[in-house]
């Protein structure tokens, strides 16, 4: 297999984007862009993480992903939590410990500050996000490694303000777009660590039966926000498994007589 691991815009050593454009459908946009570029083929699988798994849900969501199977760590279909059962009471409760978790999304919608001082707030982000003895030097390390300047950092917020302001993306990606909030149309595979500081783990109960038919969740065990760091070896073996399976019924559906 070839692997293709990019740093999406804004992020160092990817050049700042010239249209200065942030909003999901831009994010979309460069990882359809990026399959087609290296001629992914109709076999090529997304795997993505955090917003690049909510770049992974929402090409899900397309009409015509070109992907054969989509795989998303750390952020589920948000439709898809909305529309699992949680109860009343229990929904009013996660929401209020998820409000305290989110702090920094209401803090990066403030003005200039923020760029400024996210060199401080990404290590107590990561300590967070993560369980307890985690070593989250590395992973802190890299972080700031790809947000050198104030630009940089500025262009990591946006994708906060983007998402979560009133605005518009450019026309080029406004198509796709559209699609950011939706259900995805085909299975998809959902992995969660189980002490995500980021996102609870709680809001994975009864995911499954909104999403289609075929979809696995997978919680991974001592595994914080940065799951595939803090246990490799089991987000790997879960996602091989997980392509057995897709490989098995798309050998199993040719077969048939048509």
């Amino acid at each position: 297999m070839r692997v293709v691991a990019p740093f999406t815009r804004g992020y160092w050593p990817t050049e700042l984007p010239s249209d200065g454009d942030y909003h999901m459908g831009a994010l979309m946009a460069d990882t359809l862009a990026l399959h087609q570029h290296l001629d992914g083929g109709d076999d090529a699988i997304l795997i993505g993480h955090d917003w690049g798994a909510w770049t992974t849900n929402a090409i899900a969501a397309l009409p015509s992903s070109p992907f054969a199977a989509h795989i998303s760590l750390s952020l589920p279909p948000v439709r898809a939590i909305d529309r699992a059962v949680h109860g009343l009471r229990r929904q009013l409760v996660m929401s209020a410990i998820q409000l305290r978790m989110s702090w920094y999304i209401l803090f990066f919608q403030t003005p200039a500050l923020p760029q400024r001082v996210l060199h401080h707030v990404i290590p107590k982000l990561w300590q967070d996000w993560s369980p307890a003895s985690a070593d989250v030097s590395t992973g802190v390390t890299d972080a700031l490694s790809a947000l050198p300047t104030t630009a940089h950092r500025a262009a990591a917020i946006a994708y906060y303000r983007s998402m979560f302001r009133p605005s518009r993306p450019a026309q080029t990606y406004a198509d796709l777009h559209r699609y950011r909030f939706n259900l995805p149309a085909v299975p998809i595979l959902a992995l969660h660590g189980e002490q995500d500081g980021a996102m609870q783990v709680g809001y994975t109960l009864n995911l499954t039966d909104a999403l289609p038919a075929g979809s696995r969740l997978e919680i991974i065990e001592d595994a914080g926000h940065f799951l595939q760091l803090d246990q490799p070896a089991a987000v790997c073996g879960s996602i091989l498994k997980y392509l057995g399976e897709v490989h098995a019924t798309d050998t199993q559906a040719e077969a048939q007589p048509g």
